[in-house]
């Protein structure tokens, strides 16, 4: 049983109850459960609802008290003048910009380069707006190291921030502090166009009990800025930790409350990152931003592609397709290997792609093409570690595994698209045409797509050779050139 004045709340949904239990009934989490104190009866702020009268029989309000409500009509345009981030990449994710008086919430792995991409973008937006970075887990020093390095292994760029002799980051105010209410006086004094906080697990309430980075700080934090952001119109960002699982920490609340989040993924041990939107309020979820982090920073990729091409030509078990993310295309290399087993079942392994959809295709192949797959070990990857969701890959991933099963070599210039049904047909893929303007641009000369695609004229004028198929057999006969039976 909690002690008088507390109770317990769980760390991932925000449940609360008066007693302690192993798993949380909310979410079904286990040992998620902290006991903090609540806040005493003179701290609790209550409103008192004035009693409304009731409307008359024409249902009209009442006319002692003047409606506060307009008609949706007679309500203002707000112009809608985005702050570039210095980023396009950042910018495209973002559907063009930062909105004034917007949140933003990016979550990350520790170590994958949030804290160095928001520096970085706020040296670039100091030159034309007032930038407040709020450092709640480095000292001033800290950041200021960072900061140099950064300006230092990239003069150019520090040059076209206006960070030259005599003015250097004027525009960049930095301010290191974790107590919430010094960070919100702070706004309030400043007005900044931009703030960012790093992070808001970091930040704490004083008329909390609890400890910080706990969800009643965080939501009540992340609510404080809120109201003051919105107020302002200022753009906040808020940088936010992952759990074990990947989820971002806290309440889902927190995902609810902000504008965008955004997610930085990636091997902390390879170079490039994959900027992604979860939820965006003022743009697409879809869009892909690509960086590199290199000595001067994180860099943009302005060719992705050539990120997840293998430079050494087609080999057995490898098969080539076109990704789409939002407005952007991707040709990826899909990498399959096929061995005998030597369980009683058979391992199935797959990155980048759901180990579902794998046993799917296995499963197709296996029926409709009479391959033997089920006594064999099947491991399956995607180059450069990029998650591929749509099943326009089927096709690609079906190719890699029968080349690697017959130590087969795709030609050379050759993408396969295509959705794999589980008749054995092949379905049409979306955004056909700008998958295939990709390939074009990149030197490839042969694509099999599925039969009845709808193909406009600017596909006919690409020079690509098409070669059209019903099924997976025949389109594995066009592909590689030879029955794979």
């Amino acid at each position: 049983m909690a002690r008088p004045g507390s109770s317990f709340v769980c760390q991932a949904c925000g449940a609360r109850t008066r007693q302690f239990f192993g798993r949380c009934s909310g979410c079904g989490g286990w040992n998620t459960l902290v006991e903090q104190s609540e806040p005493s009866g003179d701290n609790r702020r209550r409103r008192q609802v004035p009693a409304i009268a009731a409307p008359d029989a024409a249902g009209a309000p009442s006319p002692g008290r003047p409606s506060r409500s307009e008609p949706i009509q007679a309500v203002g345009d707000l112009p809608l003048q985005r702050l570039a981030s210095g980023y396009g990449e950042l910018d495209r994710v973002l559907g063009g910009g930062l909105v004034p008086g917007s949140l933003v919430l990016l979550g990350g792995d520790p170590g994958i380069g949030k804290s160095t991409l928001l520096l970085q973008s706020a040296r670039a937006m100091a030159s034309r707006a007032v930038v407040l970075y709020v450092s709640a887990e480095e000292s001033a020093q800290q950041v200021k190291l960072r900061w140099r390095r950064l300006a230092e292994d990239a003069p150019g760029a520090a040059a076209e921030a206006g960070e030259g002799e005599g003015g250097i980051g004027e525009g960049l105010r930095l301010l290191a502090e974790t107590d919430l209410e010094l960070v919100l006086q702070e706004l309030e004094t400043l007005r900044p166009q931009v703030a960012i906080i790093d992070s808001i697990q970091a930040l704490h309430d004083a008329e909390l009990g609890s400890a910080p980075g706990s969800v009643s700080q965080v939501r009540e934090c992340a609510a404080a800025l809120q109201r003051i952001a919105k107020r302002q119109h200022t753009a906040l960002v808020l940088v936010g930790h992952v759990t074990k699982e990947g989820m971002l920490a806290g309440p889902k609340v927190l995902e609810h409350l902000v504008d965008a989040v955004l997610t930085f993924e990636g091997d902390r041990f390879a170079s490039h990152r994959l900027l992604r939107a979860v939820k965006n309020r003022f743009g697409a979820t879809h869009e892909l931003g690509v960086f590199e982090m290199q000595g001067a920073g994180l860099v943009e990729v302005s060719n992705p592609s050539e990120l997840f091409l293998a430079g050494d030509g087609p080999s057995p078990g490898t098969a080539t397709i076109v990704a789409c993310e939002g407005t952007r295309s991707l040709l990826v290399e899909v990498q399959a290997l096929v061995s005998p087993t030597s369980y009683a079942s058979p391992r199935r392994t797959a990155t980048g792609i759901g180990t579902n959809r794998l046993h799917q295709i296995l499963a197709v192949l296996e029926k409709h093409m009479g391959l033997p797959l089920s006594r064999f070990d099947c491991y399956l990857a995607v180059a450069g570690g990029l998650e591929v969701e749509e099943p326009a890959a089927d096709l690609g991933v079906a190719a890699a595994v029968v080349a690697s099963y017959r130590d087969l070599t795709l030609p050379a210039g050759t993408v396969l698209l295509g959705e794999l049904g589980l008749g054995g047909q092949l379905r049409p893929v979306g955004q056909l045409e700008l998958r295939l303007q990709e390939a074009a641009r990149l030197g490839f000369v042969r694509a099999v797509v599925p039969r009845g695609s709808a193909l406009g004229p600017v596909a006919a004028g690409l020079g690509l050779q098409l070669l059209e198929a019903a099924t997976v057999a025949e389109a594995l006969v066009a592909g590689l050139g030879v029955n794979p039976e």
